[in-house]
């Protein structure tokens, strides 16, 4: 069975931008799955000061993959691109985070979905609303639309 799941895209190291276009790329070539679409890329500062500000996007993927076999794949993708954990939200080239993964609530050690702070994230929420329905809810019942009025539309700059 397919399920589309939506994909955070995140850089600010590296050509940020370049990074974004490198990773849709390589999600359309992840086994099983397929780039269904994509938001356009907007800048935005960083949540912790002293960062440079980061390049995100959203993108829809079509999957028949499990939610952690996903995860893996994404995370080899996240290496490829050169991606470093040395800190927690620390500067990256590449962070890939599975948004929501259809109607599912997933809650386990190494992923929750929806993502635990999307609706509190505009560089998340704006690009996620320009691939989906008005009426669109997560897979917790909130609406998009009111998670978007909660969430302004500030510091953002789309590219």
């Amino acid at each position: 069975m397919t399920t589309r799941a939506f994909i955070g895209l995140g850089s600010n190291l590296d050509a940020p931008a370049e990074q974004l276009r490198s990773a849709l790329l390589a999600l359309d070539q992840i086994a099983e799955s397929r780039l269904a679409g994509a938001s356009a890329l907007y800048t935005s500062d960083s949540l912790l000061l002293g960062q440079p500000r980061y390049t995100n996007a959203v993108a829809a993927l079509d999957t028949t993959l499990a939610p952690l076999d996903l995860l893996d794949a994404l995370q080899a993708i996240e290496n490829d691109q050169g991606r470093v954990r040395n800190e927690r939200w620390g500067p990256r080239t590449l962070d890939l985070d599975i948004l929501l993964f259809g109607d599912q609530v997933i809650d386990v050690p190494r992923l929750q979905v929806p993502h635990y702070h999307m609706h509190a994230r505009p560089f998340v929420l704006y690009p996620l609303a320009e691939l989906v329905a008005g009426d669109f809810c997560l897979a917790d019942g909130r609406a998009l639309a009111q998670l978007l009025e909660a969430c302004p539309f500030v510091g953002l700059e789309r590219l």
